[in-house]
């Protein structure tokens, strides 16, 4: 097969750890900067332009769309759906991950277990927000953002209000959400490929961050999962409309939170567990990309 990682850096690990399992594995590989494409749209006739060539031989799409070019990254992937071939995640499952309300939203629709969430922008009723999600401490979070950006933990009423404030001034919207203390400023990353969970680590922040992100510092190491903490990584994926996804989990006193999930979910994860996570995610391309395509369920 002929694969395309839409990818804005050849040089990105997770990008070249792909392209080596696929070429491994005898596929022809190549990456597709989708930043520097463009396309014809006209009935019946959709085309990608790059670096001067139709990108029409192409069987199957990886998409690795950064944050920062959602819009223009999952306009691109749409234009290879619209030519019928496969991808590993859908254009719309990878916006709805990029848009936290939305993600929260369906999550708690298709029954995942999540921080108790407010979404509020221009409203003066901060106490009544600050009380919805349970008192402080809780966290503020930007409702668009990405590896642990934009989210403040706000300890007092005081300090929640001022924050609150500020994004109202400058007409943001943002979440509020439960503090889970008992968490110690810990996360599990589940990575899923089809349907199954394949690799799995434990972040712990650093110097007392309630971030475990690995962008903000934290450090990450194997971690096994309860059943429980399994099934419902597989679960919030299924939700999200992904068959490759990184879910983050906290573990609470009522039992797995989900965070988020993330459609473009970093590879790090397999110099921390020793799990080829390429290479699953090419034999899962090997076993479906010749299938039915399958249309997306979710429906937003």
């Amino acid at each position: 097969m002929k694969i395309a990682i839409l990818s804005k850096g050849p040089g990105n690990y997770s990008t070249k750890r792909l392209k080596e399992e696929a070429e491994k594995r005898g596929h022809e590989v190549i990456v597709v900067n989708y930043a520097k494409c463009y396309v014809t749209i006209e009935q019946s006739n959709p085309v990608v332009h790059y670096e001067g060539e139709n990108l029409d031989d192409i069987d199957v799409i990886i998409p690795r769309i950064a944050s920062g070019l959602t819009k223009y990254g999952t306009a691109i992937a749409r234009q290879f759906e619209m030519q019928g071939i496969f991808t590993t995640s859908k254009s719309i499952a990878i916006n709805r991950t990029r848009d936290k309300l939305r993600s929260s939203q369906l999550l708690a629709q298709a029954g995942v277990d999540i921080p108790k969430t407010v979404f509020a922008r221009e409203t003066a009723d901060l106490d009544a927000v600050i009380d919805q999600a349970g008192g402080t401490p809780l966290i503020i979070k930007v409702a668009r953002g990405t590896h642990g950006n934009g989210v403040v933990l706000a300890e007092t009423r005081k300090a929640a209000q001022a924050v609150m404030q500020a994004f109202y001034v400058e007409s943001v919207s943002f979440l509020v959400q439960e503090f889970i203390a008992e968490s110690a400023g810990t996360d599990i990353r589940a990575f899923v490929v089809g349907g199954k969970v394949v690799a799995s680590m434990k972040r712990q922040s650093l110097d007392d961050d309630f971030r475990s992100n690995i962008h903000q510092g934290g450090e990450g190491s194997p971690v096994k999962l309860s059943d429980e903490e399994r099934k419902t990584a597989l679960k919030a994926a299924k939700a999200m409309g992904l068959s490759i996804a990184g879910v983050d989990i906290i573990r609470s006193n009522r039992g797995p939170l989900v965070l988020e999930v993330n459609a473009s979910p970093g590879f790090g994860i397999e110099k921390i567990t020793g799990h080829n996570v390429a290479e699953k995610i090419i034999e899962y391309v090997e076993q479906n990309a010749k299938g039915k395509r399958r249309k997306d369920r979710i429906g937003a």
